[in-house]
């Protein structure tokens, strides 16, 4: 059998990978397989396809499949600027989405918490990708479950902790109710990129845009570090933490942002924590345009997945000023 095309159903082991055109095959994430035989995998990809709980414009229920498609070129060479294939020690597999009945929106919260739970208890850290950001809340108790509270760190526009009653479904407020359930330790949490407006801290240490153009990445990175500690870091990114300039496809649009260049810094400069989980959340497609923020999608979650195969063993590489 020639091993080029499709592998995403055609490969046989989870590690490795062969040709592919960028243009053809099956669009899983980063060409990996479509398998939920979890045995001996190290990161579940999965898609959370809903965006009942957006406050603006819809659309990011269709993210999963944008950012599934726009990995095709990371998948072609090794990774940049690591140097290396991370899938020749990392295996990943692709789940597919999760199913969901928005018809019966109580439904979908203990949905997704189930899904995670089961991937968990395998040992798989996960790699989810929304939907819009109230996924991240019944994602956070399944982790909470395995790992205790967890560090939190939130790339974001909004601050995500607005009044909540405890019911309500809405992606402006699962962060406050995620600190209220003690399923986040706010102590080692830092929310980076916020330019809305909250009376309220609830205990988060929050980096502003602003501060973040003035002091750099290097300073965000710094107090990341001291802040998450040897902590389990849950790694929550929504793309609205970038300026419309980068990310004009999401749902909550606000202006003066970061770069596509920053968010990748940022991310890669989490090497050495101990990252359990991460979520890529609030590509609304609709409103992209020739695919640039399921680009940056797609890049800052294979760069995070770079960082795993790095802690497993893969050995950085390359030429150039880095």
């Amino acid at each position: 059998m020639v091993e080029n095309g499709d592998q995403a159903f055609r490969r046989e082991g989870k590690l490795g990978r062969w040709h592919e055109m960028t243009y053809g095959g099956a669009l899983s994430f980063l060409r990996r397989n479509f398998s939920r035989d979890l045995d001996g995998v190290d990161v579940v990809v999965s898609g959370v396809p809903f965006d009942n709980a957006v406050t603006y414009r819809p659309g990011c229920r269709l993210g999963p499949r944008a950012i599934r498609a726009a990995s095709v070129q990371l998948a072609e060479l090794k990774a940049f600027p690591f140097g290396f294939d991370p899938f020749e020690v990392l295996s990943v597999v692709d789940w597919g989405d999760v199913h969901l009945d928005p018809h019966h929106p109580e439904t979908v919260g203990p949905a997704i918490e189930a899904h995670a739970d089961a991937i968990l208890a395998r040992g798989a850290r996960m790699l989810t990708f929304g939907g819009d950001h109230s996924v991240a809340y019944p994602l956070l108790r399944a982790h909470a479950k395995r790992h205790g509270p967890v560090a939190l760190v939130q790339f974001d526009a909004h601050c995500d902790t607005w009044e909540d009653d405890g019911v309500t479904m809405d992606h402006g407020t699962m962060f406050a109710r995620a600190a209220a359930e003690g399923i986040v330790d706010v102590a080692k949490s830092v929310q980076v990129g916020l330019r809305t407006h909250n009376d309220s801290d609830h205990g988060f240490e929050i980096l502003t845009t602003p501060w973040v153009h003035r002091f750099g990445i290097d300073a965000v990175l710094e107090v990341v570090h001291e802040r998450v500690g040897d902590a389990p870091l849950y790694l929550s990114f929504d793309v609205d933490g970038l300026d419309p300039a980068f990310a004009p496809g999401t749902g909550t649009p606000v202006a003066g942002g970061l770069a596509t260049w920053q968010a990748l810094e940022f991310v890669r400069g989490l090497k050495g924590l101990n990252l359990v989980g991460m979520d890529v959340v609030e590509v609304s497609p609709p409103y992209d345009h020739a695919e640039i923020t399921a680009i940056a999608a797609a890049t800052v979650a294979h760069d995070w997945l770079c960082l795993l195969a790095e802690k497993k063993g893969a050995r950085r590489a390359g030429v150039g000023r880095l």
